[in-house]
């Protein structure tokens, strides 16, 4: 039976008809959906961990105690994941243990566009590269039997495109596997200096081994048609290559990417006049190319930033050039903007009009920083926007009065409380606040430990934000509506100006929320509109200005009364 899957979907068949027992993750765009498809899987417990850290050392015991188990994060969630990630290279595995990494090239959801493949050198741990979703599929239940064999964790990389793209997909029984007997062996296990030194042998043997295996493996493919051209590829670069290049050139397709052949690419190089190595990102298979004495054209062509298409790759090797239809009128643009209703406008607007500097961290509420809020001053990663204002305040004390930290619910989990307790231990006195929309927003609505429910929807421990940080010795614990800007602005510059660290917890529902309850949308009397515009500076998408006069349109408008607030006029009614 064959069916059309999303290349995310297809991982997680592949994890169910492979036997795996155990997932834990953190959502991370593109690589949520691997979890979530998971989780439907009734033979495979599944949960959303708090950091990726976290989950990848749930799945390292759940492989120690005999299972196949599996870990899914973004390319930056392999940063937080990295301290497990190195050592797991060294102690190995007793049941299969799989890793996703999903990539973003052209930064469509992510901070920086950084190469994972760098990761699996580093750490010495193999790394599969599949172009679609039934190598998707097909890699992952290869990679538990390899780990398995060569005693290894595997990575899979995944991209943007791979893993939002549909391909077809062969569907299979899943393989039920019994667990395998654990056996104390705290020389393998046990990471002290005098059992390590012993490993590191053991991963420099097993490195040699998997280069033998990468010569002949099943994932590295050689297509020959035309000898003039070669092309050395992967991901879903070698999918972009064959619909521009078609069988006018001959491939060397790469779906083991760490480590990478020797003799399979001489081979394939010296069969061919011309060579050029296409992968996104990096320059790691050329320089590996290039190490070998091998002549190849690579980043002169592609560079090193944003995705390639097929357009790029034809022009670059065939001076094909593609032809677009253009539009008599310019297209709109369309910028993302907070989603009407949005629990965290008011309060940016309200830090704006008071010329508040803010420390932002990753979330949808990063939004903050752009027009016409244009609130938010630093967006560094996960937890930073903490420990940045008490690295500010420390040094320049004088303007603690004028800054502030904010960061979502789940992110505070993530890596927040950290560095909250960095700043009651180390004492400054800064301000943070925590905007709580109750669920993760950015990645699709999933559930965290602040809202009471597990990955599967089931009642769970919830973490009370209001006794975590009094807990932590946050003193000053406030709660407010950012629907009420008038005492949500009173509350933050009540608490800049007391001398103590202080921690303001803005709650209120993710207006996209099925169970979320909204008020008629709100109507505009055009005969009070003074024209003043002053509604248009919260940047909400249901308010325009038609006629010379502010206009709400009422199928997105819920009715949150921030405009109604604004407006000096008494324009703005139900």
């Amino acid at each position: 039976m064959n069916k059309l899957m999303l290349g995310n979907e297809a991982f997680a068949r592949g994890l169910y008809e492979g036997g795996c027992k155990l997932i834990s993750s953190y959502p991370g765009t593109p690589s949520t959906e691997i979890t979530e498809f998971g989780a439907k899987y009734d033979e495979v417990y599944a949960e959303w961990a708090p950091n990726e850290k976290v989950a990848m050392e749930t799945a390292i015991g759940a492989s120690i105690a005999g299972a196949r188990a599996f870990c899914g994060m973004k390319h930056v969630g392999l940063n937080v994941a990295a301290d497990p990630l190195y050592t797991v290279s060294y102690t190995g595995v007793t049941g299969g243990l799989v890793i996703a990494v999903a990539d973003d090239p052209g930064m469509h959801s992510s901070q920086n566009e950084q190469d994972s493949r760098h990761h699996a050198i580093a750490s010495k741990v193999p790394m599969l590269e599949p172009s679609d979703s039934g190598e998707c599929r097909d890699f992952v239940k290869t990679a538990f039997e390899l780990s398995e064999k060569f005693d290894v964790p595997f990575i899979v990389r995944l991209s943007t495109r791979v893993a939002h793209s549909q391909s077809s997909v062969e569907l299979h029984d899943r393989q039920e596997r019994e667990l395998i007997p654990y056996e104390k062996n705290a020389s393998k296990y046990a990471m002290v200096p005098a059992f390590a030194r012993a490993r590191h042998v053991v991963v420099e043997e097993r490195t040699k081994k998997l280069i033998e295996y990468a010569e002949n493996c099943e994932f590295n493919k050689t297509e020959y048609n035309n000898s003039s051209i070669g092309v050395i590829t992967s991901g879903i670069a070698y999918q972009y290559a064959k619909e521009a290049l078609g069988d006018s050139v001959s491939y060397l397709k790469l779906g083991m990417v760490n480590p990478l052949p020797v003799n399979l690419i001489r081979d394939f190089a010296e069969k061919c006049d011309k060579v050029y190595v296409i992968e996104e990102l990096d320059d790691i298979i050329e320089t590996h190319c290039k190490k070998l004495g091998i002549n190849v054209i690579g980043k002169e062509l592609f560079g090193f930033i944003g995705e390639l298409s097929q357009a790029i790759i034809a022009d670059k090797i065939l001076g094909k050039k593609t032809e677009f239809t253009e539009f008599s009128e310019p297209v709109p643009v369309r910028p993302p903007v907070m989603c009407a209703g949005c629990p965290h406008r008011g309060l940016f607007y309200s830090l704006a009009k008071n010329n508040i500097i803010v420390s932002g961290d990753i979330g949808c509420y990063s939004l903050g920083s752009a027009a016409p809020l244009n609130s938010i001053d630093s967006i560094v990663c996960m937890g930073a926007s903490i420990s940045a204002l008490h690295g500010m305040n420390k040094v320049d004390p004088g303007k603690e009065k004028k800054r502030v930290a904010v960061i979502g619910d789940s992110t505070f989990i993530h890596s927040g409380i950290t560095s909250l307790i960095n700043i009651s231990y180390n004492a400054t006195n800064s301000t943070v606040i925590i905007l709580d929309n109750s669920i993760t927003g950015m990645t699709g609505h999933q559930q965290n430990p602040t809202t009471g429910m597990n990955l599967k929807g089931d009642p769970a421990t919830k973490v009370s934000l209001e006794e975590l940080c009094r807990a932590i010795g946050i003193e000053r614990v406030r709660v407010v509506d950012p629907y009420n800007m008038a005492e949500t602005e009173k509350v933050i510059l009540e608490e800049l100006a007391v001398e103590a660290p202080s921690v303001v917890i803005s709650r209120r529902p993710c207006a996209l929320l099925k169970y979320v309850k909204h008020k008629p949308a709100l109507k505009v009397d055009t005969d009070k509109c003074r024209s003043c515009k002053q509604c248009l500076k919260i940047g909400c998408p249901a308010i325009s200005m038609k006629d010379g006069k502010a206009c709400i349109e009422t199928t997105q408008c819920v009715g949150c009364g921030i405009c109604k607030e604004m407006c000096h006029f008494d324009a703005i009614g139900e």
